[in-house]
């Protein structure tokens, strides 16, 4: 997008020199953020780097796993890439002139660059420093929206769509960039009044977050009847849940695939504007051969038809536009509630819905797929839009040749003949296939053994019958099997090709399941998320945090038991004695697992699990 669409114009701004300079603030704003930050552990004395004491720690841009707060700041942050990451999807942003078989290197040189320009939005977003980190976030900010603001008002229209072209291009980009802009400024409000005392400083950040404390309370109290009837939307498409949040990886995805799909079908609007121009050329060619000859040439029959051709093309591309991008927009909402779903399933010790290679993923390629699984997504959505838009395309010139041109050249009657023909072989062979099935489940099947059995059950009846009736049909079956086989790759190209785009679905065969990288990247993202955010661990993970806290502070404070003679003490031992004979209670066959003593005996522990199981 940063080449200009408008020849006529010229523009005082290079976005792409920009990004090179823009390196140079970014890099600033990080060494600034770094030195502020303190390092956990210090260094050995004879360390060279002794003499930075505890400055400059590693910078965070943003947590893949665990974030569940400040999530649509981060998502917009996103969004203002946009237009680099189609730059990047393109392969039109090349930022070293290096030989053609290291273009690998040169893509994985742009992304970094690209990267580290806007590593200061989610940086700033992150800092534990919010006076400072609100200062330099508005500052580049800014920057960035002054120089975008500049590059769409000196040149605001194209070649191609014409009128507000680079605007239709850029505004995405620069609602982001308002709207961090708003945030920063936030930021620092609420951080200026923390300084000045006008408000309390909040408190550390708990590593468990409130929805899911109310998670594990849900699952720790008594299941009851649900009596609120649920409504159409809540039982079809999607239903709330208070207990449950998306990360913040997840929603910046999903942002940042909403503006780059948009991104991508203004570009292929344009494309097409191009591609009809030059059509609307060679029309007039073909057009004036048919002037010249009078209508009467060799050719004419055939430059009718390729015209026809040509205008049919135009209009499906056109009309199938809307539900192409519908269908990948779809898409983008399913895989949110596919994500909660089998999140959901993966917490309650489900993995039935995975395929069997799937359930013990390995731990190198779970920890990749966190970081393939957000840029492939949004590949696959644009080249899932693309191919869906082809494969719509093309059943809309198939009605066009079959049901409407007939129609148009007079020809509905002889159309109509030939279609009901269709149907009619169609249904017949349909009809056949059911009344095989109709004959085997009546004369070849025994009697059912009970009134309440669903079927017959699986033994042969009249075997001679039998073996005639296959006999015959053997050599039809044969027949049949062709249009089988046929209608089986039909189908599996169509729905292979309408759900490229789907990541959380694999469109490999049974066993083969591993060669979907895409489904891969999904699978060990669910479990990376499932293992490092699941309520339950992260609850008993905040309960020895905070008991850890708690004896510390009763060490560190001298007068801490003056404050506890009030009520009865009761020691340690004893209360952790209570706590084991409740949760026995509640669960008994936990003491089967539990460690004997030396002086219980093997049959002892047998009299046990024999009390149990009775």
């Amino acid at each position: 997008m940063t080449r200009q669409l408008n020849g006529t114009c010229t523009s005082s701004v290079d976005m792409e020199l920009f990004l090179h300079y823009s390196l140079i603030p970014s890099l600033f704003i990080i060494l600034i953020l770094s030195f502020l930050q303190r390092r956990e552990h210090r260094r050995q004395r004879d360390d060279t780097s002794y003499l930075l004491g505890n400055r400059f720690g590693i910078i965070m841009p943003l947590d893949f796993v665990g974030t569940f707060s400040n999530r649509w700041s981060y998502g917009i942050a996103f969004g203002a890439t946009a237009n680099k990451v189609m730059f990047l999807f393109s392969e039109g942003y090349q930022p070293l002139q290096i030989p053609q078989w290291a273009q690998a290197f040169e893509l994985l040189i742009g992304g970094i660059e690209v990267g580290l320009s806007h590593f200061p939005f989610f940086a700033c977003l992150s800092s534990e420093f919010q006076l400072v980190s609100s200062i330099l976030g508005f500052c580049y900010s800014l920057i960035w929206f002054a120089v975008t603001v500049l590059q769409v008002s000196q040149c605001p229209h194209g070649q191609f769509v014409g009128k507000y072209e680079t605007l239709m291009f850029y505004w995405p980009s620069l609602l982001c960039l308002a709207f961090l802009l708003g945030r920063f400024l936030h930021i620092f409000v609420k951080a200026l009044r923390v300084h000045l005392g006008w408000e309390f400083q909040v408190e550390e950040k708990s590593v468990l977050e409130t929805h899911q404390a109310e998670h594990v309370k849900q699952l720790l109290r008594t299941p009851r009847p649900q009596e609120k009837k649920k409504s159409w939307f809540q039982t079809r498409i999607y239903e709330w849940d208070p207990c449950f949040q998306f990360p913040s990886r997840m929603i910046g995805t999903i942002v940042l695939a909403f503006i780059c799909l948009y991104l991508f079908i203004v570009i292929e609007f344009c494309v097409f504007v191009y591609v009809r121009d030059e059509l609307d050329v060679f029309e007039n060619k073909l057009e004036s051969y048919i002037t010249f000859t009078n209508h009467s040439g060799v050719l004419t029959p055939v430059i009718l038809q390729v015209k026809e051709l040509i205008s049919v093309t135009k209009g499906v591309w056109v009309a199938t536009i809307l539900p192409a991008s519908l269908t990948c927009v779809s898409y983008l909402f399913h895989i949110l509630v596919c994500y909660r779903k089998h999140i959901k399933r993966l917490r309650a010790g489900n993995k039935h819905f995975l395929p069997l290679k799937f359930h013990n993923p390995a731990s190198s390629a779970s920890v990749v797929a966190i970081a393939r699984y957000s840029g492939w997504q949004i590949a696959y959505i644009l080249w899932g839009y693309l191919i869906i838009h082809v494969v719509q395309s093309l059943c809309g010139m198939a009605i066009m040749y079959g049901l409407v041109l007939p129609i148009v050249h007079n020809q509905g009657l002889e159309m109509l003949q030939g279609l009901g023909i269709g149907i009619l072989t169609i249904s017949i062979f349909v009809g056949l296939m059911i009344l095989q099935m109709w004959i085997a489940a009546s004369f070849f099947l025994q009697p059912k053994l009970g009134t309440a059995d669903k079927q017959k059950p699986l033994a042969l009846n009249n075997r001679k019958a039998f073996h005639n009736f296959n006999y015959f049909l053997f050599f039809y079956n044969v027949l049949l099997g062709l249009g089988a086989c046929l209608s089986r790759l039909l189908i599996s190209c169509l729905l292979g090709t309408w759900l490229i785009a789907r990541i959380d679905r694999t469109i490999m065969q049974n066993g083969y399941e591993g060669a979907d990288m895409g489904f891969s990247a999904w699978i060990g993202m669910l479990y990376v998320d499932h293992y490092h955010t699941n309520p339950v661990l992260v609850s008993f993970c905040h309960i020895l945090i905070a008991n850890h806290k708690e004896k510390k502070l009763q060490q560190t404070t001298k007068y801490w038991c003056l404050n506890h003679l009030a009520g009865p003490r009761v020691s340690a031992r004893s209360r952790t004695r209570w706590f084991l004979l409740q949760t026995l209670i509640n669960n008994p066959r936990l003491i089967i697992h539990r460690k004997l003593k030396s002086g219980h005996s093997s049959q002892e522990s047998q009299i046990l699990m024999a009390c149990l199981e009775s």
